[in-house]
C-alpha cells in the first residue's frame, strides 16, 4: 500500500467549446502526490484550477487525461471503492428544505450504502454541533449552521480522506474557531485532510505541505516551512518619534511611508543586515520611537510565485 493518499499523474481537463467560448484547458497535466494522514493544501487564484481538481476527485468531472489514485483506487479500475475513500465538504450548502438534519444525514448514508446499523447519524450532529437541531427542518437553519451540515454529509461513509473546498469563506470566527478543532481531532484520529482556501494565513496555521496551482500547473507543491523558508524577505517597521520622510536608500531595499507615519523597510536578510537600515535612518536624522521586524509569510510566497507566471 503506498505511503500517499491520493496519486495524480499527468491530470488534464479540457471544456470543450460552447457557444463563443473557446475550448478551455483547466488542467494541463497535473502531478501531485498527498501523503496519507496530512492537512494538505490546495491553493491558487480564482480560474487557477482548483475546483476542476476537486470535482475530478469528487467524481463529478470526468478527467481528460492522466491517472487518478484514492487511497490506492485506481478511479478508473475501481470507481466505486476510489469515490468511498472521500468525502467532499462543497463551498455552497445544498440541503433539502423539508428533511431534518437527521433524515439528511441518514439519506446520504443510504446513498453511499452504509447499512443502517452502522450510520453515525448521532456521532456525527454531535460532532458538528447540531444535537439540539436533529428534528429541525433544514430551512430553519441558520448559514452557519448550514454550513456545518456540509461536512457532516461529507463524513457519512467513514471517508479516509475530507476536501474541504473553502469551508470558511463568509463564517464568522466562532464557526470558523469550532471547524478547525473537528478538522484537527479527525486529522489526529487519522484522517487525511484536503483544504482549499483563501485566507492564506489560515493554510499557513493548518497545512503540513502545500501546492500551488496557477493557470491548470501546479507551479510548488512543498512542505509549508520550505515554502515559507523560500523568501529571505524581512521588513523594518520603525515608529519615528516625529513625523519623517523616507530617507534616500539603496536598490536593495524597499522603503514605505504608510498612513499612520511608520516607515517600513523591506530588505533581504541575506544581503542586508537590519543595523545598516538604522544606520540609514538615524543619518537622516529621524529619531525611533519604536522598531518591529516582520518576517516573511505565505501571503508573500504565493504573490511572488503567481505573479512571476502572470
Amino acid at each position: 500500500m503506498s505511503d500517499n493518499a491520493i496519486e495524480i499523474a499527468g491530470l488534464k481537463k479540457t471544456y470543450a467549446a460552447t457557444g463563443k467560448s473557446p475550448a478551455k484547458d483547466a488542467l494541463k497535466g497535473v502531478d501531485l502526490a498527498i501523503p496519507r494522514g496530512s492537512i494538505f493544501g490546495l491553493l491558487g487564484p480564482n480560474g487557477a484550477g482548483k475546483s476542476t481538481l476537486i470535482n475530478i476527485l469528487a467524481g463529478l468531472v470526468v478527467k481528460s487525461a492522466g491517472s487518478v489514485k484514492i487511497w490506492g483506487f485506481d478511479q478508473d479500475e475501481n470507481p466505486r471503492q476510489s469515490r468511498a475513500a472521500i468525502g467532499v465538504m462543497p463551498q455552497e450548502p445544498h440541503l433539502d428544505p423539508f428533511f431534518t438534519p437527521a433524515q439528511s444525514l441518514d439519506v446520504q448514508a443510504g446513498l453511499y450504502g452504509v447499512p443502517k446499523a452502522q450510520r453515525r447519524t448521532a456521532e456525527i450532529l454531535d460532532l458538528i454541533g447540531l444535537t439540539d437541531k436533529a428534528d429541525a427542518y433544514a430551512r430553519s437553519l441558520s448559514g452557519g449552521m448550514r454550513r456545518r451540515m456540509l461536512l457532516g454529509k461529507a463524513l457519512v461513509h467513514s471517508p479516509q480522506i475530507l476536501v474541504l473546498d473553502e469551508p470558511t469563506a463568509g463564517v464568522d470566527i466562532e464557526l470558523r474557531n469550532m471547524l478547525w478543532q473537528n478538522v484537527r481531532k479527525l486529522n489526529d484520529e487519522g484522517m487525511t485532510i484536503i483544504l482549499t482556501t483563501h485566507y492564506l494565513e489560515e493554510a499557513e496555521q493548518m497545512c503540513d505541505d502545500i501546492a500551488i496551482i496557477n493557470h491548470g500547473e501546479v507551479i510548488i507543491r512543498d512542505s509549508t516551512a520550505n515554502l515559507l523558508g523560500r523568501l529571505d524577505s524581512k521588513t523594518l517597521v520603525i515608529t519615528p518619534e516625529q513625523a519623517a520622510e523616507l530617507p534616500t536608500l539603496p536598490e536593495a531595499i524597499t522603503g514605505q511611508k504608510l498612513a499612520d507615519g511608520t516607515l517600513t523597510f523591506t530588505y533581504r536578510s541575506s544581503d542586508t543586515p537590519a543595523d545598516a537600515i538604522l544606520s540609514l535612518v538615524r543619518e537622516a536624522g529621524i529619531s525611533i520611537r519604536d522598531v518591529k521586524t516582520r518576517e516573511a509569510d505565505l501571503e508573500d510566497v504565493f504573490l511572488s510565485l503567481t505573479s512571476s507566471q502572470s
